[in-house]
């Protein structure tokens, strides 16, 4: 599994991402959000060392049924979960708080 760079405009149900067997960063955000892309770097890197980590990057917005199910309110927005059970979930993070969120897939 890999960064994916793109957000998709096309959402997975949540019972569909409840159903995810292994370990997800399941990030929302947007394109134009500065917040988002300023956490790129930082999150791909993350990923390449943990290749055992699907990524999947969903367009959130107003009305998005998946990231409110999630009660997202800022972005980027990364839950982290293993077979679907929310591990953590992390609004506007910093390098540290990501690499400790994803320290919890190595306790899990």
């Amino acid at each position: 599994m890999s960064y994916i760079a793109d957000y998709s405009t096309s959402e997975p149900t949540r019972a569909e991402v409840d159903a995810l067997a292994g370990f997800t960063v399941l990030e929302f955000g947007a394109e134009w959000c500065p917040h988002c892309q300023a956490v790129q770097p930082g999150l791909r890197s993350l990923l390449e060392v943990h290749p055992q980590v699907r990524h999947l990057k969903v367009e959130d917005g107003k009305g998005r049924p998946l990231g409110r199910s999630y009660a997202v309110k800022l972005w980027p927005n990364l839950v982290f979960l293993q077979d679907g059970k929310v591990l953590a979930q992390l609004a506007r993070p910093d390098q540290s708080s990501l690499e400790k969120a994803f320290q919890s897939f190595s306790k899990a």
